[in-house]
């Protein structure tokens, strides 16, 4: 489960789906979403109040879950100021979250020359070795950076985009994770909304996301599924993701969601069709540059 749409307003603004979840609708989607078997957590510092959200509703059921969450980081920040930054990020999260440690610590939106440096995640493993946190990962947003996590060999997971229409990952970053034993964690799995219904709402200037989106929606409809369902299986069809972060607003999503997941990957010829679709202007993959 993702959770920054538990703290920020996120996604494609539709009413009256885009909002914050309120901290008691919140309990309600964190407690069930622990009880339909879901069991990786993912936050970060940036999401608002989406870790204190975390630690009031489920602390007490801290076993049954994976948590992770970010540290991030200045690209000026190095020395004394960078571990003294880092500690003291992760003991905010930690007491945000109501837990001793967290299971996965991630360098948030890491950069190559962040990974080649390596300051940052000696800083990480010192929280490591002081049993703030059980692994060290990194998210990233460029395959020369996922490349760079993946050779290095100090990090045990990476988190990634990857989804039905942003497939680069599988000529080079997915088969070297595989090979290197490196724990894949997929996000974008549904395109900030744009895999969902709500694609129909998006503005003129993502016009080749659009059409792109429809082209999927109409496969999917022929084969009797919804755009969220394809987007959701075909990551998990993929051999070398360990985990699918899905944000999840609200318990309809949710359970949506755990019943998509139970249905096994696609069919390989169903994802060969999917293959054959691509947005032309590839920058428009990236929410970040959205206009919103």
């Amino acid at each position: 489960m993702g959770t920054v749409e538990l703290g920020l307003e996120y996604g494609i603004p539709v009413s009256p789906d885009h909002r914050v979840p309120s901290r008691k609708e919140a309990e309600g989607i964190l407690n069930l979403a622990l009880d339909a078997g879901i069991n990786f957590i993912d936050t970060a510092r940036e999401y608002g109040d989406s870790e204190s959200k975390i630690g009031d509703a489920i602390s007490h059921r801290r076993n049954e879950y994976v948590l992770a969450t970010k540290v991030l980081v200045g690209d000026n920040q190095q020395g004394e100021d960078l571990v003294r930054h880092v500690e003291a990020s992760v003991l905010e999260s930690l007491r945000a979250l109501k837990t001793d440690f967290v299971d996965v610590i991630q360098i948030h939106s890491a950069t190559l020359e962040m990974i080649q440096r390596g300051q940052v995640l000696g800083s990480l493993q010192r929280m490591k070795e002081k049993g703030a946190a059980r692994f060290i990962g990194a998210t990233t947003y460029d395959d020369a950076s996922a490349m760079a996590v993946i050779a290095d060999g100090g990090f045990d997971c990476l988190q990634v985009a990857y989804n039905l229409l942003d497939r680069d990952l599988e000529r080079t970053v997915l088969p070297s994770a595989g090979e290197r034993g490196a724990g894949v964690i997929a996000r974008s799995v549904l395109l900030k909304g744009a895999l969902t219904h709500r694609y129909s709402y998006l503005p003129p200037a993502l016009d080749d996301l659009k059409e792109a989106v429809a082209e999927l929606d109409a496969v999917a409809q022929s084969v009797s599924m919804s755009l969220p369902e394809m987007a959701s299986r075909w990551v998990l069809s993929h051999p070398a993701v360990s985990t699918a972060l899905v944000g999840m607003a609200s318990p309809a999503e949710l359970t949506a969601t755990v019943q998509y997941s139970c249905q096994g990957p696609l069919e390989s010829s169903l994802m060969e069709r999917v293959r054959r679709i691509k947005v032309s202007d590839s920058k428009q993959l990236n929410p970040s540059t959205w206009p919103f």
